[in-house]
């Protein structure tokens, strides 16, 4: 923590310039529909970002309800396309410690399989994590995506790494951190917040569904929508990830 001159209490964040100039955006494009708490960043240049400091706090009923009500509003934003990123965001991206590349696609099933789910696979395969069996069955589940992604809806503006490590609660409100920012769907945001047991998820679901009812079916696809993070960890991490992702792409596959 840092406390400038007038007293205000900051964040200083350095790293890779892209990997700063990414979250940035990201935070900036996050803010500017007045949605969800985001920080403000204050100053960023040279891989290295200064942003407003988020005081502790917890996650009760009433701040979820508020929580998954602006989450709604901020999906509702939007983003020009799939893949998009923010603007004056890169390209060339990253999601935690992997990178991500935001390339564009005008539908989500066809988009998710090429630029979220196969180079995660075929990177775990790189690593020696998966095998080449692995990756067919893969490939196998994202040949089925048309049939199981639900509805077409318009891309959302998603913060992207939504699992509930990135969502601070402080004077009851859910605030968003270390976005990895983009053009999504919006039921990828709400996967990632289950995958690691978000607090008050059912209530900020609720909220969420009562403000911009989501398509029937959703339960079904969060392992769909769960697939991209689980890969990534997979790279990351390896272990158990890998097998977590295998068997939902087993489920998909059939």
């Amino acid at each position: 923590m840092t406390i400038l001159d007038d007293g205000t209490d900051v964040v200083v964040k350095g790293g890779e310039p892209s990997a700063v100039a990414a979250e940035a955006a990201g935070l900036r494009w996050l803010a500017e529909p007045g949605a969800v708490r985001v920080p403000e960043v204050l100053g960023e240049a040279e891989g290295r970002m200064v942003s407003t400091r988020v005081p502790s706090g917890r996650a009760d009923a009433a701040a979820a309800e508020r929580f998954g009500r602006g989450l709604a509003a901020m999906h509702a934003a939007g983003a020009p396309a799939f893949g998009s990123p923010p603007p004056g965001g890169p390209v060339e991206a990253w999601i935690g410690d992997a990178r991500m590349v935001n390339a564009t696609g005008e539908r989500w099933p066809a988009w998710y399989a090429e630029h979220r789910v196969l180079p995660y696979a075929r990177r775990a395969r790189d690593q020696g994590t998966f095998t080449a069996d692995d990756v067919a069955l893969v490939e196998r589940a994202c040949a089925r995506f048309d049939a199981v992604a639900g509805p077409d809806e318009p891309p959302a503006r998603l913060h992207g790494d939504l699992w509930s490590g990135n969502v601070l609660w402080s004077g009851g409100e859910g605030w968003v951190i270390d976005p990895a920012a983009h053009g999504g769907h919006r039921e990828t945001d709400l996967a990632m917040l289950a995958l690691f047991g978000a607090p008050q998820l059912d209530t900020i679901v609720a909220a969420y569904d009562e403000a911009a009812p989501l398509a029937d079916g959703r339960r079904d696809r969060v392992g769909l929508h769960q697939l991209f993070p689980l890969l990534v960890h997979t790279v990351l991490f390896g272990g158990g990830y890998g097998a977590r992702a295998l068997t939902v792409c087993e489920r998909l596959a059939t």
